[in-house]
C-alpha cells in the first residue's frame, strides 16, 4: 500500500490517498485497464476534480469498466469513481480533493486510446 497524503472528504473527515490492493491485486488490476484501454478507450482528459476516461460502446466495454470501477472505490476510497454513459460513449468520471486531484492526473498516464475499430 502506498501513502501518499490525506484528502478531506465531504463529511470533513480526513481519508488517506492510498491503495489497499495487494501487490499482485494491483498488477491483476493494470492488466485489466490496459485490456479495457487498448480495446476501447476513446480519451483522457485530466478535470479540475479529477480524471475522465472516455470509452467506445463495444460489447462487454461497459459491464468491464463499472466492474473496474467497483474495485477502484474500494481499494481508492480517497476518491469517487462513477460510469454513466453519454453522447454514445461510455465516460468513467473519477473525483476528489486535494492532493487527490494531483493523484488523479498521475494515473492511466501509460493507456492510450485504442485504434478505431477497421470497416472493411
Amino acid at each position: 500500500m502506498t501513502m501518499h497524503t490525506n484528502v478531506t472528504s465531504e463529511t470533513g473527515s480526513t481519508v488517506p490517498v492510498a491503495c489497499t490492493l495487494t501487490t499482485a491485486g494491483l498488477a491483476a488490476q493494470a492488466s485489466r485497464w490496459e485490456r479495457l484501454a487498448a480495446q476501447a478507450m476513446a480519451e483522457r482528459t485530466e478535470t479540475r476534480y479529477g480524471l475522465r476516461l472516455s470509452f467506445r460502446r463495444e460489447p462487454a466495454v461497459e459491464e468491464e469498466l463499472r466492474m473496474l470501477a467497483a474495485v477502484e472505490n474500494e481499494c481508492c476510497a480517497w476518491a469517487d469513481w462513477t460510469v454513466e454513459t453519454r453522447a454514445g460513449q461510455i465516460v468513467l468520471d473519477v473525483r476528489s480533493t486535494g492532493q487527490g486531484i494531483a493523484t488523479l492526473h498521475g494515473m492511466f498516464t501509460s493507456l492510450h486510446p485504442a485504434q478505431p475499430a477497421r470497416r472493411d
